[in-house]
């Protein structure tokens, strides 16, 4: 396989050891850059996982809607507080584009579709749920922190039976003000009805990382990537 010739995303890369052969490509909330996560990585418990690249990409910086048109970087539109009223449809569509290339990426580099995790926060998240559901190749899994199922309508009719089984980690805080539970709650559900097999996780914070999340991540990447996971 060649490597994608349109342009990837800007990002910063970081790996736990050299010669990675697994991948997480993580992806950061509206307003945030790709460093926003890149400082956990010293945090995370890898002990029993292979060598892994992290990614963190920069989303391009668009006018939201919801913050009066100010420029930041997006994934995509934001038009209401309500965040699933009325939906930035095209946007989502073209990140999950931008964001697809980069798995492509990884795979161009050795890296093998089962082997690579689609991670993300807040907006990122749901980035990360809309486009590692729809894949046509099985991921190893896909981290969910803090954001919703965007697009939830289109859902059942667009996933793919690829990642019907991959598992999901789902992390909220409790006293999010910026994505409610209810929403996280409602996004946990519509997949656990299509029999997507969800680990949820709650924590006493508002939208942020929490200390015992940063172990529930840690355990969770040993799942999916580590010697365990290899032999299945």
């Amino acid at each position: 396989m060649t490597a994608p010739t349109s342009p990837l995303l800007p990002r910063i890369e970081l790996e736990s050891a050299p010669n990675p052969t697994a991948a997480v490509i993580w992806m950061h909330g509206l307003g945030a850059d790709g460093n926003d996560f890149a400082s956990l990585v010293p945090q995370l418990d890898l002990r029993g996982c292979p060598p892994i690249r992290f990614v963190f990409p920069h989303a391009p910086s668009i006018p939201v809607t919801l913050n009066g048109g100010y420029v930041m970087p997006a994934w995509y539109d934001i038009m209401g507080l309500g965040l699933v009223d009325r939906q930035d449809s095209a946007g989502i569509e073209k990140s999950e584009k931008d964001i697809t290339a980069l798995i492509e990426n990884e795979v161009a580099r050795g890296i093998p579709y089962e082997r690579i995790v689609l991670a993300g926060f807040s907006q990122g998240c749901a980035m990360a749920l809309h486009t590692g559901l729809r894949l046509p190749h099985r991921i190893a899994g896909i981290m969910a922190l803090s954001g919703y199922l965007p697009l939830a309508d289109r859902f059942a009719s667009e996933r793919t039976q690829a990642n019907a089984s991959t598992p999901v980690f789902m992390a909220h805080g409790t006293q999010d003000p910026v994505v409610v539970l209810a929403r996280g709650e409602d996004s946990r559900n519509a997949l656990a009805a299509l029999g997507h097999p969800v680990q949820w996780h709650t924590y006493p914070m508002p939208h942020s990382v929490h200390p015992r999340e940063v172990a529930d991540i840690s355990a969770f990447l040993k799942q999916v990537l580590g010697a365990s996971a290899s032999a299945q």
